[in-house]
C-alpha cells in the first residue's frame, strides 16, 4: 500500500518539525522524531540528554511517555487524517512498566495500526465512542526493552454543531 499524505508529511523531518513546533512545543523541545510511520506501524525516538534528564542520570519518564504516546497517537491520526465524518481522539487512560534506565536513543514501537483502523470503522459505522488499549514498547540502542506503556483511547465521531 502507498504511503497516505499524512504519512508523507509526518515522515518528513523538516515539516513534521514545524508542526511538532507549532503544535506539540514540549515534544519539539525533547526532540521526539519520528523514526516511521506506516499504516500497521508507528516508530518514534527519543535522546537521553541534559533536557530530558532526570536527577537519577537517566531520561526522564514524561520523556519516555510523549514518546511512547506520539507513537499511538500518530496511528491514530494517520487513519482520520482528512476524515469525513470528523473524528475525535482523546486519552482516557495511561498504564506504564519501566524495566531499566532509558539511556541513549530510546525507540518506541507500535504496532496496532490494523486494531486502530478498526476502532476508525466502528465508531463511523455506530457512532458511538470506543476505546481501546494501544501498546508502544520502548527499547534501547542494544535492542533491550526499557519500558512499555499501554495507552487507553477514546475514539468518537464528532458531533455536528450548530
Amino acid at each position: 500500500m502507498s504511503a497516505t499524505k499524512f504519512q508523507k508529511l509526518v515522515n518528513n523531518n523538516f515539516l513534521f518539525r514545524l508542526y511538532l513546533l507549532k503544535s506539540l512545543p514540549m515534544a519539539f523541545i525533547a526532540r521526539i522524531k519520528v523514526k516511521e510511520l506506516t499504516n500497521e506501524k508507528a516508530i518514534t525516538t527519543v535522546t537521553f540528554g541534559w533536557l530530558t534528564q532526570n536527577p537519577f542520570r537517566s531520561m526522564y519518564f514524561a520523556c519516555e511517555a510523549m514518546a511512547a504516546e506520539m507513537s499511538t497517537g500518530l496511528l491514530i491520526l494517520n487513519s482520520i487524517y482528512q476524515s469525513s465524518p470528523s473524528v475525535s481522539m482523546l486519552i482516557v487512560e495511561n498504564k506504564a512498566v519501566y524495566f531499566k534506565k532509558a539511556l541513549g536513543k530510546i525507540t518506541f514501537t507500535c504496532y496496532d495500526g490494523n486494531h486502530v483502523a478498526e476502532m476508525i470503522l466502528k465508531t463511523k459505522q455506530t457512532g458511538e465512542a470506543v476505546t481501546a488499549d494501544i501498546k508502544s514498547v520502548g527499547t534501547d540502542e542494544s535492542g533491550d526493552k526499557v519500558a512499555e506503556f499501554v495507552f487507553t483511547w477514546s475514539i468518537k465521531v464528532k458531533s455536528k454543531t450548530y
